[in-house]
């Protein structure tokens, strides 16, 4: 019997230990990218990766599944973030998270790094706000519904369509200055 208002944990083992292995196989690498796209550091992100991992291995058997697994992980990153964002000590040249995989060497993130400073649009991004910048990259890079932002940033739904309408707006005015509206 299902209770009412919850759902299953979408084929994830009940057991903590089984159902880590499987969220970092699933997840891995969209909260790495999700914990770069803030912290603009690969070590951090690296740690913050881990940590998240921690976290949800720890809290496994109280998830509610009130949200989807990804939704609920992308809100311990965001949160655990938007917690250190204050701590960071220096940043790396930002680069298009979406193209960062784990485990590469320097010469690969170094030859990442050369080509995403090349790239026009992800340079408009950067100048949008943080809170711009945020739902965009959840929305394009996360595939994330408005609905399941909302979940992750503690945000209304309202507040977030209200954000990506403006930061698209924003970035069609960049691109459009840059003769690129096509």
């Amino acid at each position: 019997m299902k209770l009412a208002g919850r759902i299953d944990r979408e084929g994830f083992s009940m057991e903590p230990s089984a159902a880590l292995e499987q969220l970092m196989s699933a997840y891995g690498n969209t909260v790495l990218r999700t914990a770069y796209f803030y912290m603009k550091d690969t070590h951090m992100a690296e740690d913050i990766s881990q940590e998240v991992f921690i976290r949800a291995y720890r809290n496994w058997s109280t998830f509610r599944g009130e949200s989807s697994v990804k939704t609920w992980l992308t809100r311990i990153t965001v949160n655990l973030c938007r917690d250190k964002t204050g701590l960071k000590m220096y940043a790396e040249q930002p680069t298009d998270p979406g193209l960062m995989e784990r485990g590469q060497t320097v010469s690969v993130e170094e030859e990442v790094l050369k080509r995403m400073s090349n790239s026009l649009i992800f340079k408009h991004v950067l100048k949008l706000s943080e809170q711009n910048q945020e739902v965009l990259y959840l929305y394009y890079y996360l595939d994330m519904n408005t609905r399941e932002i909302a979940e992750a940033t503690a945000a209304s739904e309202g507040t977030i369509r209200g954000r990506l309408h403006r930061a698209r707006q924003q970035l069609e005015d960049y691109l459009r200055k840059e003769g690129l509206d096509s």
